[in-house]
């Protein structure tokens, strides 16, 4: 969403990384936007095994909604350029990217989250909870062919079968797809979020994303697409940044 669609109350200021975190620089003027909130809860339930509150993931999403509501960002709207990374040294997840060397969060009111020693780590981010989270960067996008064809691909390796469940993601993906093909209006369509909120369950087993696994989705998205490109927070985003996150957590 372009600057110029935005509304911005006057009365009003966006939630800004600098409001949130410690940090400094140019990362503590950017409003907190949706995607990065959503990649933040993937790598703060990898590492916690949930999303606990008062910690960083639950304020980013706080601040992400209040800045959507008010009009300061879109639903897809991402700030941080090169996403969220994970460094074992802080296990909330330090923002972010490039700036993550320039204003490491190792403290701030939000470092008390660190899990115990009793809780450990949650372990790799899933293909099932990668899908769930783009519900949340993605959750109001029709389902189209090309989403369909990621959901079946990323069911396929999550599961290891070669058909489509009955019942399952990929199952309500493609009845999603043809029905939002007839449908005349834009309210009549079935969005991401109605068919990915519960993927973990509906897959029925899991794996952790790896590089292949976001290599496969990504071109089952680009072929099925009429103009040959993925969704910027779509599927194949969400297990692509899953992946990247595992890769920093193996480390």
């Amino acid at each position: 969403m372009s600057q110029q669609q935005l509304r911005k109350p006057e009365e009003e200021e966006a939630i800004k990384y600098g409001d949130v975190f410690d940090v400094q620089g140019k990362l503590a003027e950017k409003p907190v936007a949706p995607k990065d909130a959503a990649m933040m809860q993937m790598a703060e339930n990898a590492l916690l095994g949930e999303t606990k509150k008062g910690c960083a993931a639950a304020a980013m999403v706080s601040a992400a909604m209040k800045n959507e509501k008010a009009g300061f960002v879109g639903h897809e709207d991402v700030n941080v350029d090169s996403g969220v990374t994970v460094e074992e040294t802080h296990p909330l997840a330090n923002v972010i990217g490039q700036y993550s060397q320039a204003a490491p969060l190792t403290s701030g009111p939000y470092s008390s989250c660190e899990q115990s020693e009793e809780e450990g780590g949650g372990g790799p981010i899933t293909i099932g909870e990668a899908l769930e989270a783009t519900a949340l960067t993605a959750g109001n996008k029709p389902v189209e062919w090309s989403d369909a064809a990621a959901i079946q691909a990323a069911e396929v390796r999550a599961t290891g079968r070669t058909s489509i469940m009955p019942g399952g993601v990929a199952a309500a993906a493609q009845s999603a797809a043809t029905l939002n093909a007839r449908a005349s209006r834009e309210e009549e369509k079935t969005k991401l979020c109605d068919v990915l909120s519960n993927a973990t369950e509906r897959l029925g087993s899991d794996k952790a994303a790896t590089r292949r696994d976001a290599e496969g989705v990504a071109v089952a998205e680009l072929r099925n697409d009429p103009t040959l490109t993925t969704h910027p927070a779509g599927v194949s985003a969400s297990v692509t940044a899953a992946a990247r996150l595992n890769d920093q957590i193996s480390k």
